[in-house]
């Protein structure tokens, strides 16, 4: 029979962030800014013949959140959620949520987006020098290294963060 041998010692590190990112438009060009600067210090990789950025967007989740408010009373009335994989995605939900009369009619309220109650995810896939295939995910209220080995790469993402006033 065989067994399974460790090959790695793969970790996660995660920051708490103190004030939430405000906004999606905020956490998006955070994320862009990392990516167009390579502020990591990824490094392009060929696989099976294609070349790969260094630092290349993975999964994203942007959830977008109504609450429908009685305008006499208000009084919470019901809630709708959306989710969407792309920003446009998430612009769109939220106007379409927002603008449906008959969905807050229906609850009873007015339909009004409550940002702080929604939740917004990237993760960027980086490849860096030392040949170590790592993820950084950003969310409102924390950023997370996974599956790296060299702990290099933390104090590099640190030093970064700690160059961003909105990631203190």
């Amino acid at each position: 029979m065989a067994d399974f041998v460790q090959k790695a010692n793969v970790k996660r590190s995660v920051r708490i962030i103190a004030t939430p990112i405000a906004s999606v438009a905020a956490l998006n060009t955070l994320v862009q800014g990392v990516i167009d600067a390579n502020s990591f210090s990824c490094v392009d990789h060929v696989v099976s013949g294609v070349t790969i950025a260094g630092v290349t967007r993975g999964t994203q989740s942007f959830g977008v959140k109504v609450v429908y408010e009685n305008p006499t009373t208000l009084k919470n009335m019901g809630n709708s959620t959306a989710k969407a994989s792309t920003v446009a995605g998430y612009t769109s939900a939220a106007a379409a949520l927002v603008g449906n009369t008959a969905l807050a009619t229906a609850i009873g309220g007015t339909a009004i987006e409550d940002t702080e109650a929604e939740g917004y995810s990237i993760q960027l896939k980086c490849h860096d020098a030392n040949g170590e295939d790592y993820t950084v995910t950003f969310t409102r209220t924390t950023i997370s290294i996974s599956s790296y080995e060299d702990a290099a790469i933390v104090t590099r993402v640190d030093t970064w963060a700690d160059t961003k006033p909105a990631l203190a």
